[in-house]
């Protein structure tokens, strides 16, 4: 490399030589194998290298670093060399009349001789070991670094898209009578540069692309964290093959899927926002500057449903008996570590009715629809984009799926299906436009270690938010939903800036769940300022309890967004287990953006940030690209003090509680709904003091109902309280049936049991460990810490129940608890 990177123990690297050559297209060829858990097949990858691209944007700037200008000229090494009428004999025998619907080919075996004929190449290390360097110093092969573990990687070579018929209309000839690398290369760039109104084209060459045959094997090379590439001869990133395929398999263990069981005891494999990303699922370029698009097709049992980040609602094309495959596709240019997959036996849910107006309402529009007249007022590279769609403009409600393990449908069609139209409609109502056009929302597995995850076109949900009222479901769902603003079609440039993503979604979910309860504007205040007041009890604890160095939001200071001079970085604390599970860039990113609303004033920041999504859909920013575009549109009377170094200085850069918050939460007031809950946790004292025997003639106690934070409000007073006896704890449970609230309600209720020791709720303490393990890591350490045997002996025997479906993160930190 040519900056050597140190990262400390936690960090991730992030290896990929980007600064040189970038990933403009994936096409994924895979199958699914349940019983040996493993994916395997080829990914054949469209690059781009960086010069031209600079030279194609009339950059001046000189990016070939060669000593003689001889080194940038195109390398045409012999082997590579061929007459066009012997490659387009062996191409593939899988006919395309349409890229969405490709099937899967004849199984390659090309792929069993060559460069594996021992134990070490098979497991993924090329027998030729070389020095060479990312970039270019005149004599040393250019080497492709891309990012890859738990991977083995059996060959790669050369994909010869010349041998494709009609693939001569971009060349300028009307016939192919000598194939060079240069030839061959400027086909790729051709392809790759074709305007997005001819992504139909585009995706079908792409697919025929990638069925073309091999014209020479690479050399290859893996360590822990990378793949490294490299041909004989070529020398720049220029001369390098700009279409490679790569045939490799995922490991059972690899860190970027879980195989599993759901809920109904179905086998069933997905991706769950694993620290590493994708690199143990398909070797790709990480950084989020790595911006491309993809389509893949995976074939499975059929008896298996395929999900996947995809602008189509794939069904199944059947195959060879008990098999199918199913193919998804993506438009819009996203980083790899967006792509999302879930294999399983789900179950789709259906509403019960539907009116010919939710049908209409939910058409959905492909891009071959857009009307392009409006190409240039976006600022992101071209594609088919739903902001330039008059038609995508208006679509309140984008169409949906909702599926399930079997097990889960009830539930489903009960809590989470009824909420997905209002929410969908509220976040349009806020933000405009959708940025996707089409929706999957899957309730993934027990061992899912988060409440949600989204992903382009579709979102995972913890089968925790089904349980209780349908409060719980419908914010995360909006806190979901959210992240297709910002986090998917508006991304971070530096992976350490979260806040950029998760604050946001914070801030919005309450905004979204309150239009979609359609709730009038005082309670939608009422609602939020209770959720404040406990989102800022949850900070407090958050600094309490984690090293200051992770609660800071911009840690990398004015060094944010910057990388070697290949494009590798680092990502600080990227691997520490605890970060899953920390919220401090939720909450201090959502008590941000709470400061700023209420500095502009809720219609003016709402305005504003309508205004910025259409500004920056389809890029990646920094914290200073949201903040200076702020304060330019802020009203000088209302600026003040504020400026981008001043909340830098307060909110971003520094640990700890930012100090415009605490001064704001020490002038500030209890909202209605937060008095109501002060009375009853008084009204529950009075009964915690009463003697066993109470005198006849003493009044009962009347408890109002609360809403489920409310309910969370409460229980975190009372867990204040030195001690709470059998008697008022029984009565608690009886009066709120807290065994049957939604998670975080049950959250708190174990709290209290585990703390005043209430064995006769053991059983909701251990029901919650195993059934909610999205909430239930800081019970492990509660149980622990009391040095109760018994509590002790619930925690571990829940652990030796789960910790084989355990997500790993989360196991290593129970583990560590435990033992």
């Amino acid at each position: 490399m040519d900056v050597k990177l140190e990262p400390s123990w936690d960090d991730l690297p992030l290896m990929a030589n980007t600064s040189h050559i970038l990933v403009k297209h994936y096409v994924l060829d895979l199958d699914v194998d349940f019983e040996s858990q493993i994916f395997e097949g080829t990914i054949v990858l469209f690059f781009e290298s960086r010069n031209r691209l600079e030279k194609q944007s009339g950059s001046t700037k000189e990016t070939c670093r060669s000593e003689s200008n001889e080194a940038c000229r195109f390398s045409t090494p012999e082997p590579c060399h061929s007459p066009v009428t012997d490659t387009r004999t062996s191409s593939s025998k899988t006919g395309y009349n349409d890229f969405a619907i490709c099937g899967k080919g004849e199984k390659d075996t090309s792929g069993k001789d060559g460069n594996h004929d021992n134990p070490e190449q098979a497991s993924g290390i090329s027998s030729s070991k070389y020095c060479c360097d990312t970039g270019n110093h005149g004599s040393e092969d250019f080497l492709l670094v891309l990012d890859c573990c738990d991977l083995s990687v059996f060959k790669v070579e050369e994909v010869d898209v010349a041998a494709v018929p009609g693939i001569e209309t971009f060349t300028g000839s009307p016939q192919i009578t000598f194939v060079s690398e240069e030839l061959r290369n400027q086909i790729v760039h051709e392809l790759v540069t074709l305007p997005a109104d001819r992504w139909r084209e585009q995706f079908d060459y792409y697919a025929h692309c990638s069925q073309a045959p091999g014209c020479g094997e690479l050399l290859f090379d893996t360590d822990t964290w990378s793949l490294q590439i490299r041909k004989t001869g070529a020398q720049t990133a220029t001369d390098f093959p700009h279409a490679i395929r790569i045939w490799y398999s995922t490991k059972p263990q690899g860190r970027s899927v879980t195989w599993t069981s759901d809920q109904s005891g179905r086998p069933c494999v997905y991706t769950m926002g694993s620290p590493v990303n994708n690199r143990a699922l398909f070797p790709c370029q990480e950084p989020p500057v790595a911006m491309s698009t993809w389509q893949a097709t995976v074939g499975a049992a059929a008896s298996f449903v395929v999900l996947m980040s995809g602008e189509n609602s794939a069904k199944p094309t059947q195959l060879r008996e008990g098999r199918a495959s199913w193919h998804y596709y993506v438009t819009m240019p996203m980083p790899a570590s967006t792509f999302t997959i879930a294999v399983g036996s789900w179950a789709e849910m259906k509403p019960e009715i539907c009116s010919s107006e939710d049908l209409a309402a939910e058409r959905s529009l492909t891009p071959s629809e857009a009307d392009f007249r409006c190409v240039g007022i976006c600022g992101h590279m071209e594609y088919p984009c739903r902001f330039q769609n008059p038609s995508a403009t208006t679509q309140e409600v984008i169409p949906h799926r909702v599926f399930a393990p079997v097990c889960l449908q009830g539930a489903c069609q009960e809590t989470l299906l009824p909420l997905v139209r209002p929410c969908l409609s509220a976040a349009h109502s806020v933000l405009g436009t959708h940025p996707f056009s089409r929706l999957d929302i899957l309730i993934v597995p027990a061992n899912f270690p988060s409440l949600g995850m989204a992903s382009p076109h579709i979102i995972f949900l913890s089968q925790s938010v089904l349980i209780g009222m349908n409060h719980l479901c419908g914010t995360r769902l909006c806190h979901e939903i959210a992240h297709a603003w910002f986090g998917l079609a508006i991304g971070a440039r530096d992976w350490t800036e979260e806040w950029l993503s998760e604050g946001f979604a914070t801030h919005l979910e309450d905004v979204f769940w309150a239009k979609a309860q359609q709730l009038a504007p005082h309670e939608a205040w009422e609602q939020q300022e209770l959720k404040a007041d406990l989102r800022w009890r949850c900070l407090q604890d958050e600094v309490r309890n984690y090293p200051e160095e992770m609660q800071v939001l911009r840690p990398n200071k004015e060094k944010t967004g910057h990388v070697s001079d290949s494009g590798s970085s680092v990502i600080k604390h990227g691997l520490n287990p605890e970060k899953v599970f920390m919220q401090v860039h939720y909450l201090k990113g959502y008590f941000l953006l709470r400061f700023l609303a209420q500095r502009l004033g809720d219609d003016t920041y709402f305005a504003f940030l309508r205004k910025f999504v259409h500004t920056f859909h389809g890029q990646l920013i920094l914290s200073q690209d949201f903040l200076q575009m702020l304060l330019e549109n802020i009203p000088e009377e209302k600026r003040l003090d504020l400026s981008v170094e001043n909340i830098f200085r307060d909110w971003l850069e520094s640990s700890g509680i930012p100090q415009p918050l605490q001064t704001e939460r020490q002038a500030r007031a209890e909202c209605g709904l937060a008095r109501r809950v002060g009375a009853e946790v008084h009204k529950w004292i009075r009964v915690n003091r009463r003697p066993h025997k109470r005198k006849r003639r003493e009044t009962e106690e009347v408890f109002e109902k609360l809403l489920p934070d409310q309910l969370v409000l409460l229980l975190e007073h009372l867990l204040e309280q030195k001690t709470l006896n059998p008697r008022t704890l029984q009565s608690l449970e009886r009066t709120y049936q807290l065994s049957q609230q939604d998670a975080e309600v049950r959250h708190r209720w174990c709290e209290l049991i585990v703390k005043h020791k209430y064995t006769k709720a053991y059983k909701d303490v251990e029901r919650f460990l195993q059934e909610d393990q999205a909430m239930g890591i800081y019970l492990y350490g509660e149980l622990m810490v009391s040095e109760d045997a018994r509590q002790q002996q619930v925690a571990r025997r829940c652990f030796e129940l789960t910790k084989e479906q355990m997500d790993r993160s989360s196991a290593q930190v129970v583990a560590e608890m435990l033992f």
